[in-house]
This record gives structure tokens, sequence and C-alpha cells, in this order.
């Protein structure tokens, strides 16, 4: 007797709303003056080491009140709140669910700041002042225009 397999289609979708889900929320939230940019163009400017994937750690390094808004297997995801700015932050659990997340969210378009098993949504200006304090690349996505 073999054991019950789960059904690929299920599997699939069980992951791709959650991920969808969450790339639509921050490709709404991007600037859209930045959607007609190079696809993933990463910054040549040097940044401290990236902070590690935890939004408890990202919001100590930054002074952000952070807001849970999805605690799942393939993501946690939470808003930031400073005075300097609001931003979205989302870690995950392997990279390779942060890079399908990324692709994903290329359809909308905008600039993320992303680290190891991390990404951060929030307008260029705000972006690049996070950036001195967690690390990580900037990258503009290309939307679907």
């Amino acid at each position: 007797m073999t054991a019950p397999r789960a059904h690929p289609a299920r599997t699939t979708s069980a992951l791709a709303v959650p991920l969808l889900l969450a790339a639509l929320v921050m490709g709404c939230s991007a600037d859209p003056a930045v959607r007609a940019s190079p696809p993933r163009k990463a910054t040549t400017t040097p940044a401290p080491s990236a902070a590690p994937a935890s939004i408890e750690k990202i919001a100590s390094m930054t002074g952000c009140s952070a807001e849970m808004r999805t605690e799942a297997e393939e993501l946690r995801e939470a808003v930031c709140v400073t005075p300097e700015g609001n931003w979205i932050v989302t870690t995950f659990p392997t990279e390779k669910l942060k890079l399908t997340w990324l692709d994903t969210a290329s359809m909308y378009g905008g600039t993320y700041l992303v680290g190891p098993r991390w990404a951060i949504g929030a307008k260029p200006q705000l972006l690049k002042t996070l950036r001195t304090k967690v690390g990580g690349e900037l990258q503009e996505l290309r939307g679907m225009n």
C-alpha cells in the first residue's frame, strides 16, 4: 500500500494565493514613477551587511513599530511605522520563496530593498535611508506597462 500523495494543483494554489496577494499589496503601494525602469537593477553603492530575515530584528534596527499583517508558512509581513515614513517588510523561510515573490512582484513594478530572505517595499527615498540601517540591495522591478 502506498502513502497518499498531495494533489499538485492544491499544493500549488495553496502557495500561490498568499504570494500573489502579497505581491499585489506591495505592487499597489510602490511608486508609479519607477515602473518604467529596468527589471531588478541592483545599486552599486556599498551598504552594511544585510539584516537577518526577521521582522522583529529589522523593526528593532529601524525604530519601527511593526504591525503584523500576515503570518503564513510562505511568508511573514508587517507594516512598519516611523516618523521617517511607513513601509512593508516581508520575510521568507527560504531564499527560493523570496525569489518567487519578487518574480510575482515584478508584474506590478516598484523599488524594493532586498536582503537575505526579506524584502521591504516603500518609496525609493525612504528605501535609501533604510538601506543604511539594515543593508541589502535596492532593486527596481519593471511593471507590465
